[in-house]
């Protein structure tokens, strides 16, 4: 074997975080190397269920677990999309739906199809054509790829899951790839002393891991990341003010709704995801703006049921560390930075995290270039969430407290801004290939939240008023059939994952 070969890596943290990243080494090293993780059951996790977004279920694909038998054993459920509620308007409510609404003309999105309708006083709300918002607010849910004898895709879906259950689901994959679980808390870090570098752990029984990699996916503490080896954070607190979160489950209703709804208060917003055995509820919001006893007290009165647990409160700093790759050590998770709920994009920051480190998969050498290489997308990958995040807030006419007033008028960086002004003149849009969401994606938000361009792009003009009044019908017409068609979400559930009574 190469002497420079990675021979042993050591993982500190389980969740979500630290077991998907195993699962996601484990299955791509094929055990030509041995993989560790520590954690302990002293420390709880940040988790109280999870909403996610539709690229994990291709990962979870790769990784060849299966869907009905995961989300039996996560209490999971399915989610086609995030309903906003009161963040433009109070009483006004949208939904950023997973797929594009509609189907496109060539080269020009569906949505600039619509603009031209909509400017001229007809074709009804873009939500009217996308399938994946129709089927939620149906309360209906199928595996469907493709439309029945229509070339046009069917439902794109994520999942919702009680993040603690999954962790221990992941769990039992991981030792069934060879990853070996240490129970321990990590009492302290070892450095080499002639360059710095992570040589073992030291945990509070006295036992000492040691190890070639290290990664770090201990939580917002970024024990080995920050605390060993000094990365530094960027605070994001100026563009994204909420930094507290009091979350608490609540009894189940008899729906199930097949989506997550993020509703805007005073002072920051709620969560609601539906599992099967509760739904889960959080509060998110800004300490400068609202006390922590308000923002209880809005989220008890806001439950659909009765509460099954007291409320915990969470405190963060919405932002990255300067470098989440330092030495021999990589960090995924909140170790390696934090976004808030609103998109639901935390599990899937490991999993591109993850991902991308397995393309710049080092040997001992750890090169400083590829170091370096690694933190340049990273920040960017953060960056250009953090605009899609800070959009939410930023594109308000709310001014009925001092929070949304300041995030109606704040300052927002230059590269949001840039797009939403480029937005504007034609509703074109400027996506970046490392951007995570794509045209269908901004332009639901942008035209949710009231930022409607002043004319469609100039080809549009090459379809007749006419023409484009039938292809517009054809469509909703479909669409309606199609939902039609769909088992209730609930149903489906029921029949197909049902979970286990706890």
């Amino acid at each position: 074997m190469n002497d420079q070969a990675i021979k042993r890596v050591v993982i500190v943290g389980g969740g979500t975080a630290g077991w998907l990243s195993a699962a996601m080494l484990a299955r791509v090293v094929n055990r030509s190397m041995e993989i560790v993780l520590v954690e302990s059951d002293e420390i709880g996790t940040v988790g109280v269920g999870e909403a996610t977004i539709p690229p994990l279920a291709n990962l979870f694909i790769f990784l060849s677990i299966p869907e009905h038998e995961m989300l039996a054993a996560v209490q999971g459920t399915y989610k086609l999309g995030i309903e906003f509620v009161d963040w433009y308007q109070k009483g006004h409510r949208y939904t950023h739906a997973f797929g594009s609404p509609g189907r496109d003309l060539g080269i020009v999105p569906f949505y600039e199809y619509w603009l031209k309708e909509h400017l001229a006083g007809r074709g009804g709300s873009l939500w009217d054509y996308s399938l994946n918002d129709l089927a939620a607010q149906a309360g209906r849910f199928a595996p469907l790829k493709q439309l029945p004898n229509a070339p046009m895709a069917g439902l794109t879906h994520a999942w919702h899951f009680d993040a603690g259950l999954l962790a221990k689901y992941l769990r039992r994959v991981c030792e069934a790839q060879g990853v070996t679980r240490r129970e321990g808390m990590v009492a302290g870090v070892n450095l080499r002393a002639e360059d710095g570098f992570i040589d073992s752990l030291t945990l509070s029984d006295g036992a000492v891991i040691n190890g070639n990699l290290f990664i770090d996916c201990s939580g917002f503490r970024g024990l080995l990341i920050e605390g060993a080896l000094k990365a530094g954070y960027e605070d994001w607190t100026h563009v994204l003010p909420c930094d507290r979160a009091i979350a608490v489950p609540c009894a189940s209703t008899q729906t199930l709704l097949p989506y997550t709804r993020a509703t805007a208060h005073s002072a920051g917003w709620q969560w609601r995801i539906p599992l099967q055995h509760r739904i889960g509820n959080g509060h998110v919001f800004s300490s400068a703006f609202m006390a922590e006893d308000e923002a209880r007290d809005i989220l008890m009165t806001n439950l659909d049921g009765k509460a099954l647990a007291d409320p915990r409160t969470l405190s963060f700093t919405t932002g990255r560390r300067k470098a989440s790759w330092v030495k021999n050590c990589v960090a995924f998770g909140l170790s390696s930075g934090f976004m808030e709920p609103l998109e639901s994009t935390s599990i899937h920051l490991v999993q591109s995290g993850m991902t991308r480190f397995l393309k710049f998969f080092p040997d001992k050498g750890f090169s400083a270039r590829e170091i370096a290489e690694y933190n340049r997308l990273t920040a960017h990958e953060y960056e250009l969430i953090r605009d899609f995040l800070v959009l939410h807030y930023k594109a308000t006419q709310r001014d009925d407290s001092e929070f949304w007033n300041h995030c109606r008028t704040m300052a927002i960086p230059d590269s949001l801004a840039h797009k939403i002004d480029y937005f504007r003149e034609h509703g074109r849009l400027i996506i970046e290939e490392a951007d995570l969401f794509r045209d269908s994606n901004w332009a639901q938000v942008l035209i949710g939240q009231g930022i409607i361009p002043k004319s469609p792009s100039p080809l549009t003009l090459a379809v007749s008023d006419d023409k484009l009044a039938e292809y517009m019908n054809n469509i909703r017409q479909l669409l309606s059939t199609t939902v039609a068609g769909l088992p209730d979400h609930g149903a489906y559930v029921a029949q197909n994952c049902r979970a286990k009574v706890l």
